[in-house]
């Protein structure tokens, strides 16, 4: 089940960050933004969703509109849950919200060392857009039509 977050899963959604992002720490040369994000402050603004599996969160999700698009801003799932599909559900839920809104369009971005990730995002039909140095990362862009 794919529900908003609670304000009682945002300990449960740090550690899923922290458990599905450590493993791209070494790579990065420093923690991966989604392991020091606020998620209090992205649940009390209503843009973080868990993935709820026998009463566990086991991923989660964060989205919200950037202008004239649905920007899809964080995923993550559970190590010991990768390769079930429950990414796929995750992202196919913020497209679902996204068209619901009128969204046309939906974007994100992923790390340029995070290659794992291009495949995952191609395979479900976004396009890359660019990319460039921000925030202190180097980031590949992609977008969606929907």
């Amino acid at each position: 089940m794919i529900r908003p977050a609670a304000i009682s899963d945002v300990d449960a959604v740090q550690k899923c960050a922290v458990d599905a992002y450590s493993r791209y720490e070494q790579r990065l040369g420093k923690k991966p933004a989604p392991m020091v994000a606020d998620f209090l402050a992205i649940q009390t603004a209503g843009n973080l969703y868990v993935l709820e599996i026998d009463k566990k969160v086991e991923g989660f999700i964060v989205f919200y509109p950037i202008d004239d698009v649905m920007h899809l801003e964080n995923i993550a799932v559970l190590p010991r849950e990768h390769g079930k599909g429950d990414g796929s559900l995750l992202v196919e839920f913020a497209e679902s919200a996204a068209r619901g809104r009128g969204f046309e369009t939906i974007e994100l971005y992923t790390h340029e060392k995070m290659t794992e990730n291009f495949s995952f995002y191609e395979s479900r039909g976004y396009t890359e857009t660019g990319r460039r140095h921000e925030d202190g990362f180097s980031r590949v862009f992609y977008s969606k039509i929907l």
